[in-house]
């Protein structure tokens, strides 16, 4: 008697907040999703769905029986179904496309062919295009029988499918009757290619100041279109991934995702982090005896390793900010590296300055002084040079600068700092005394 309205609560809320009742539903088991699920509408599915960590959408995507799947899919988005299954092995992808028309499963396997981060898996194919000699009365007919209600332009074709041109909304409504789209239409508009990087089409429309971008093929014919709004959604989840890359957590895990999900994707980092710190205790080892004979190197030296790792923390950021905008490519290493190495250089004899006058008050040891001075200059220009150089090697490597940077620097920063301090120290050790 009970579950009637437990149902009825489900839609309720999934129907109204999908984006909400998918942060909730992440942190149970897939079957108990697929329970609530099963009661709701395929629009409430795939809206529930499509708003999941692409991780767990794709279990729950997996798991769906045939009826689930054949009233959800028609009404996702291609390119996110598309995106869901790559995180599947063929045989399941293989399974969750036999249970749908053979219509919407070719649709799927072409965005399937598509490489990752290609403008393809953006593209929308669902679009507006209307044959270029239409009259105007004619297009106005066809435009208010079948046209989307965010539609601001058209797109002109030829018989073949080759795109020819653009006709925006208000000039078609403001055309004489008589005239055809062909004489209308304005030639001139950016056009891309499935396989470009999405980095291209963000600069395509910085350029542009377009809505939307066709997409076409080699000859010319229209394949979709790519709306800003759709760039701008992609723009704000890389934002926001790379703030968790960079620190050792998957861009796959939410706020409400799983525990025992969360420890998955975080303890292969944590471990690679370990034998990092390892590296450095092997340095800070390899110096021992000095340390044993002068313990107030031990008290320096992680004033020489903090200062050195924010250094590098500060390159590092404004070159990924770099690199995220565009404004750098990895071209331009030699100049960006010289840049950050002279900011460190000067902001290490200035923290050096600092520093020494501390040290000397505290331990009156000119010898002491002059090493931390040193080694505080040595070490924050490696780590500026660093900061700057690994994101863009990393970019240059086809490799995601957020997902390994930060773990890379931080070995480069302390590894730098115990050697320089403490190398110098051994080297200046008749100083110390």
């Amino acid at each position: 008697m009970t579950q009637a309205p437990t149902l009825s609560m489900h839609e309720a809320f999934i129907s109204q907040y999908p984006e909400e009742a998918a942060r909730v539903f992440e942190s149970y088991p897939v079957e108990e999703i697929l329970e609530i699920l099963h009661e709701v509408s395929g629009r409430d599915i795939a809206k529930t769905v499509a708003a999941m960590t692409p991780a767990i959408a794709a279990e729950v995507l997996a798991a769906m029986p045939a009826d689930m799947l054949q009233k959800a899919l028609p009404e996702m988005d291609i390119a996110v179904v598309a995106t869901l299954l790559r995180r599947l092995p063929e045989q399941q992808q293989q399974l969750v496309l036999d249970t749908v028309p053979e219509s919407l499963s070719s649709e799927i396997r072409i965005f399937l062919d598509y490489p990752e981060d290609s403008v393809g898996l953006l593209m929308d194919p669902r679009f507006f295009a209307l044959p270029q000699d239409l009259n105007i009365d004619e297009a106005i007919h066809q435009v208010r029988s079948r046209a989307p209600r965010d539609l601001h332009e058209i797109y002109i074709i030829d018989r073949d499918q080759t795109l020819t041109g653009i006709l925006p909304l208000r000039d078609l409504f403001l055309a004489p009757q008589y005239e055809r789209l062909q004489s209308l239409m304005k030639q001139e508009l950016p056009t891309i290619h499935p396989l470009e990087s999405q980095e291209q089409v963000v600069e395509v429309f910085d350029q542009w100041k377009v809505l939307t971008i066709p997409v076409t093929d080699l000859n010319g014919r229209l394949l979709g279109v790519i709306r800003n709004r759709d760039i701008i959604e992609v723009e704000k989840e890389e934002a926001t991934i790379g703030m968790q890359t960079m620190v050792g957590a998957s861009k796959d895990e939410r706020a409400l995702s799983p525990p025992m999900f969360a420890v998955r994707k975080r303890l292969p980092w944590l471990q690679i982090n370990l034998l990092t710190a390892f590296l450095a205790a092997f340095v800070v080892g390899l110096f021992e005896d000095t340390i044993a004979q002068f313990t107030a190197l031990a008290v320096l030296l992680p004033v020489v390793a903090g200062q050195s790792g924010n250094t590098g923390a500060q390159a590092l950021a404004v070159v990924m900010r770099g690199l995220a905008l565009r404004d750098i490519r990895p071209t331009q290493w030699v100049r960006v590296a010289t840049k950050e190495s002279y900011v460190a250089f000067v902001n290490g004899v200035a923290v050096a300055a600092t520093t020494s006058a501390a040290v000397y008050i505290w331990s009156r040891s000119w010898g002491l002084t002059m090493v931390i001075a040193i080694s505080m200059v040595m070490s924050m220009v490696m780590a500026g040079l660093s900061g700057a150089v690994i994101p863009i090697i990393l970019r240059a490597l086809n490799q995601d600068p957020a997902q390994s940077s930060s773990i890379i620097l931080t070995t480069v920063t302390d590894v730098a700092g115990f050697l320089s301090f403490l190398g110098l120290a051994t080297i200046f050790a008749s100083l110390l005394e």
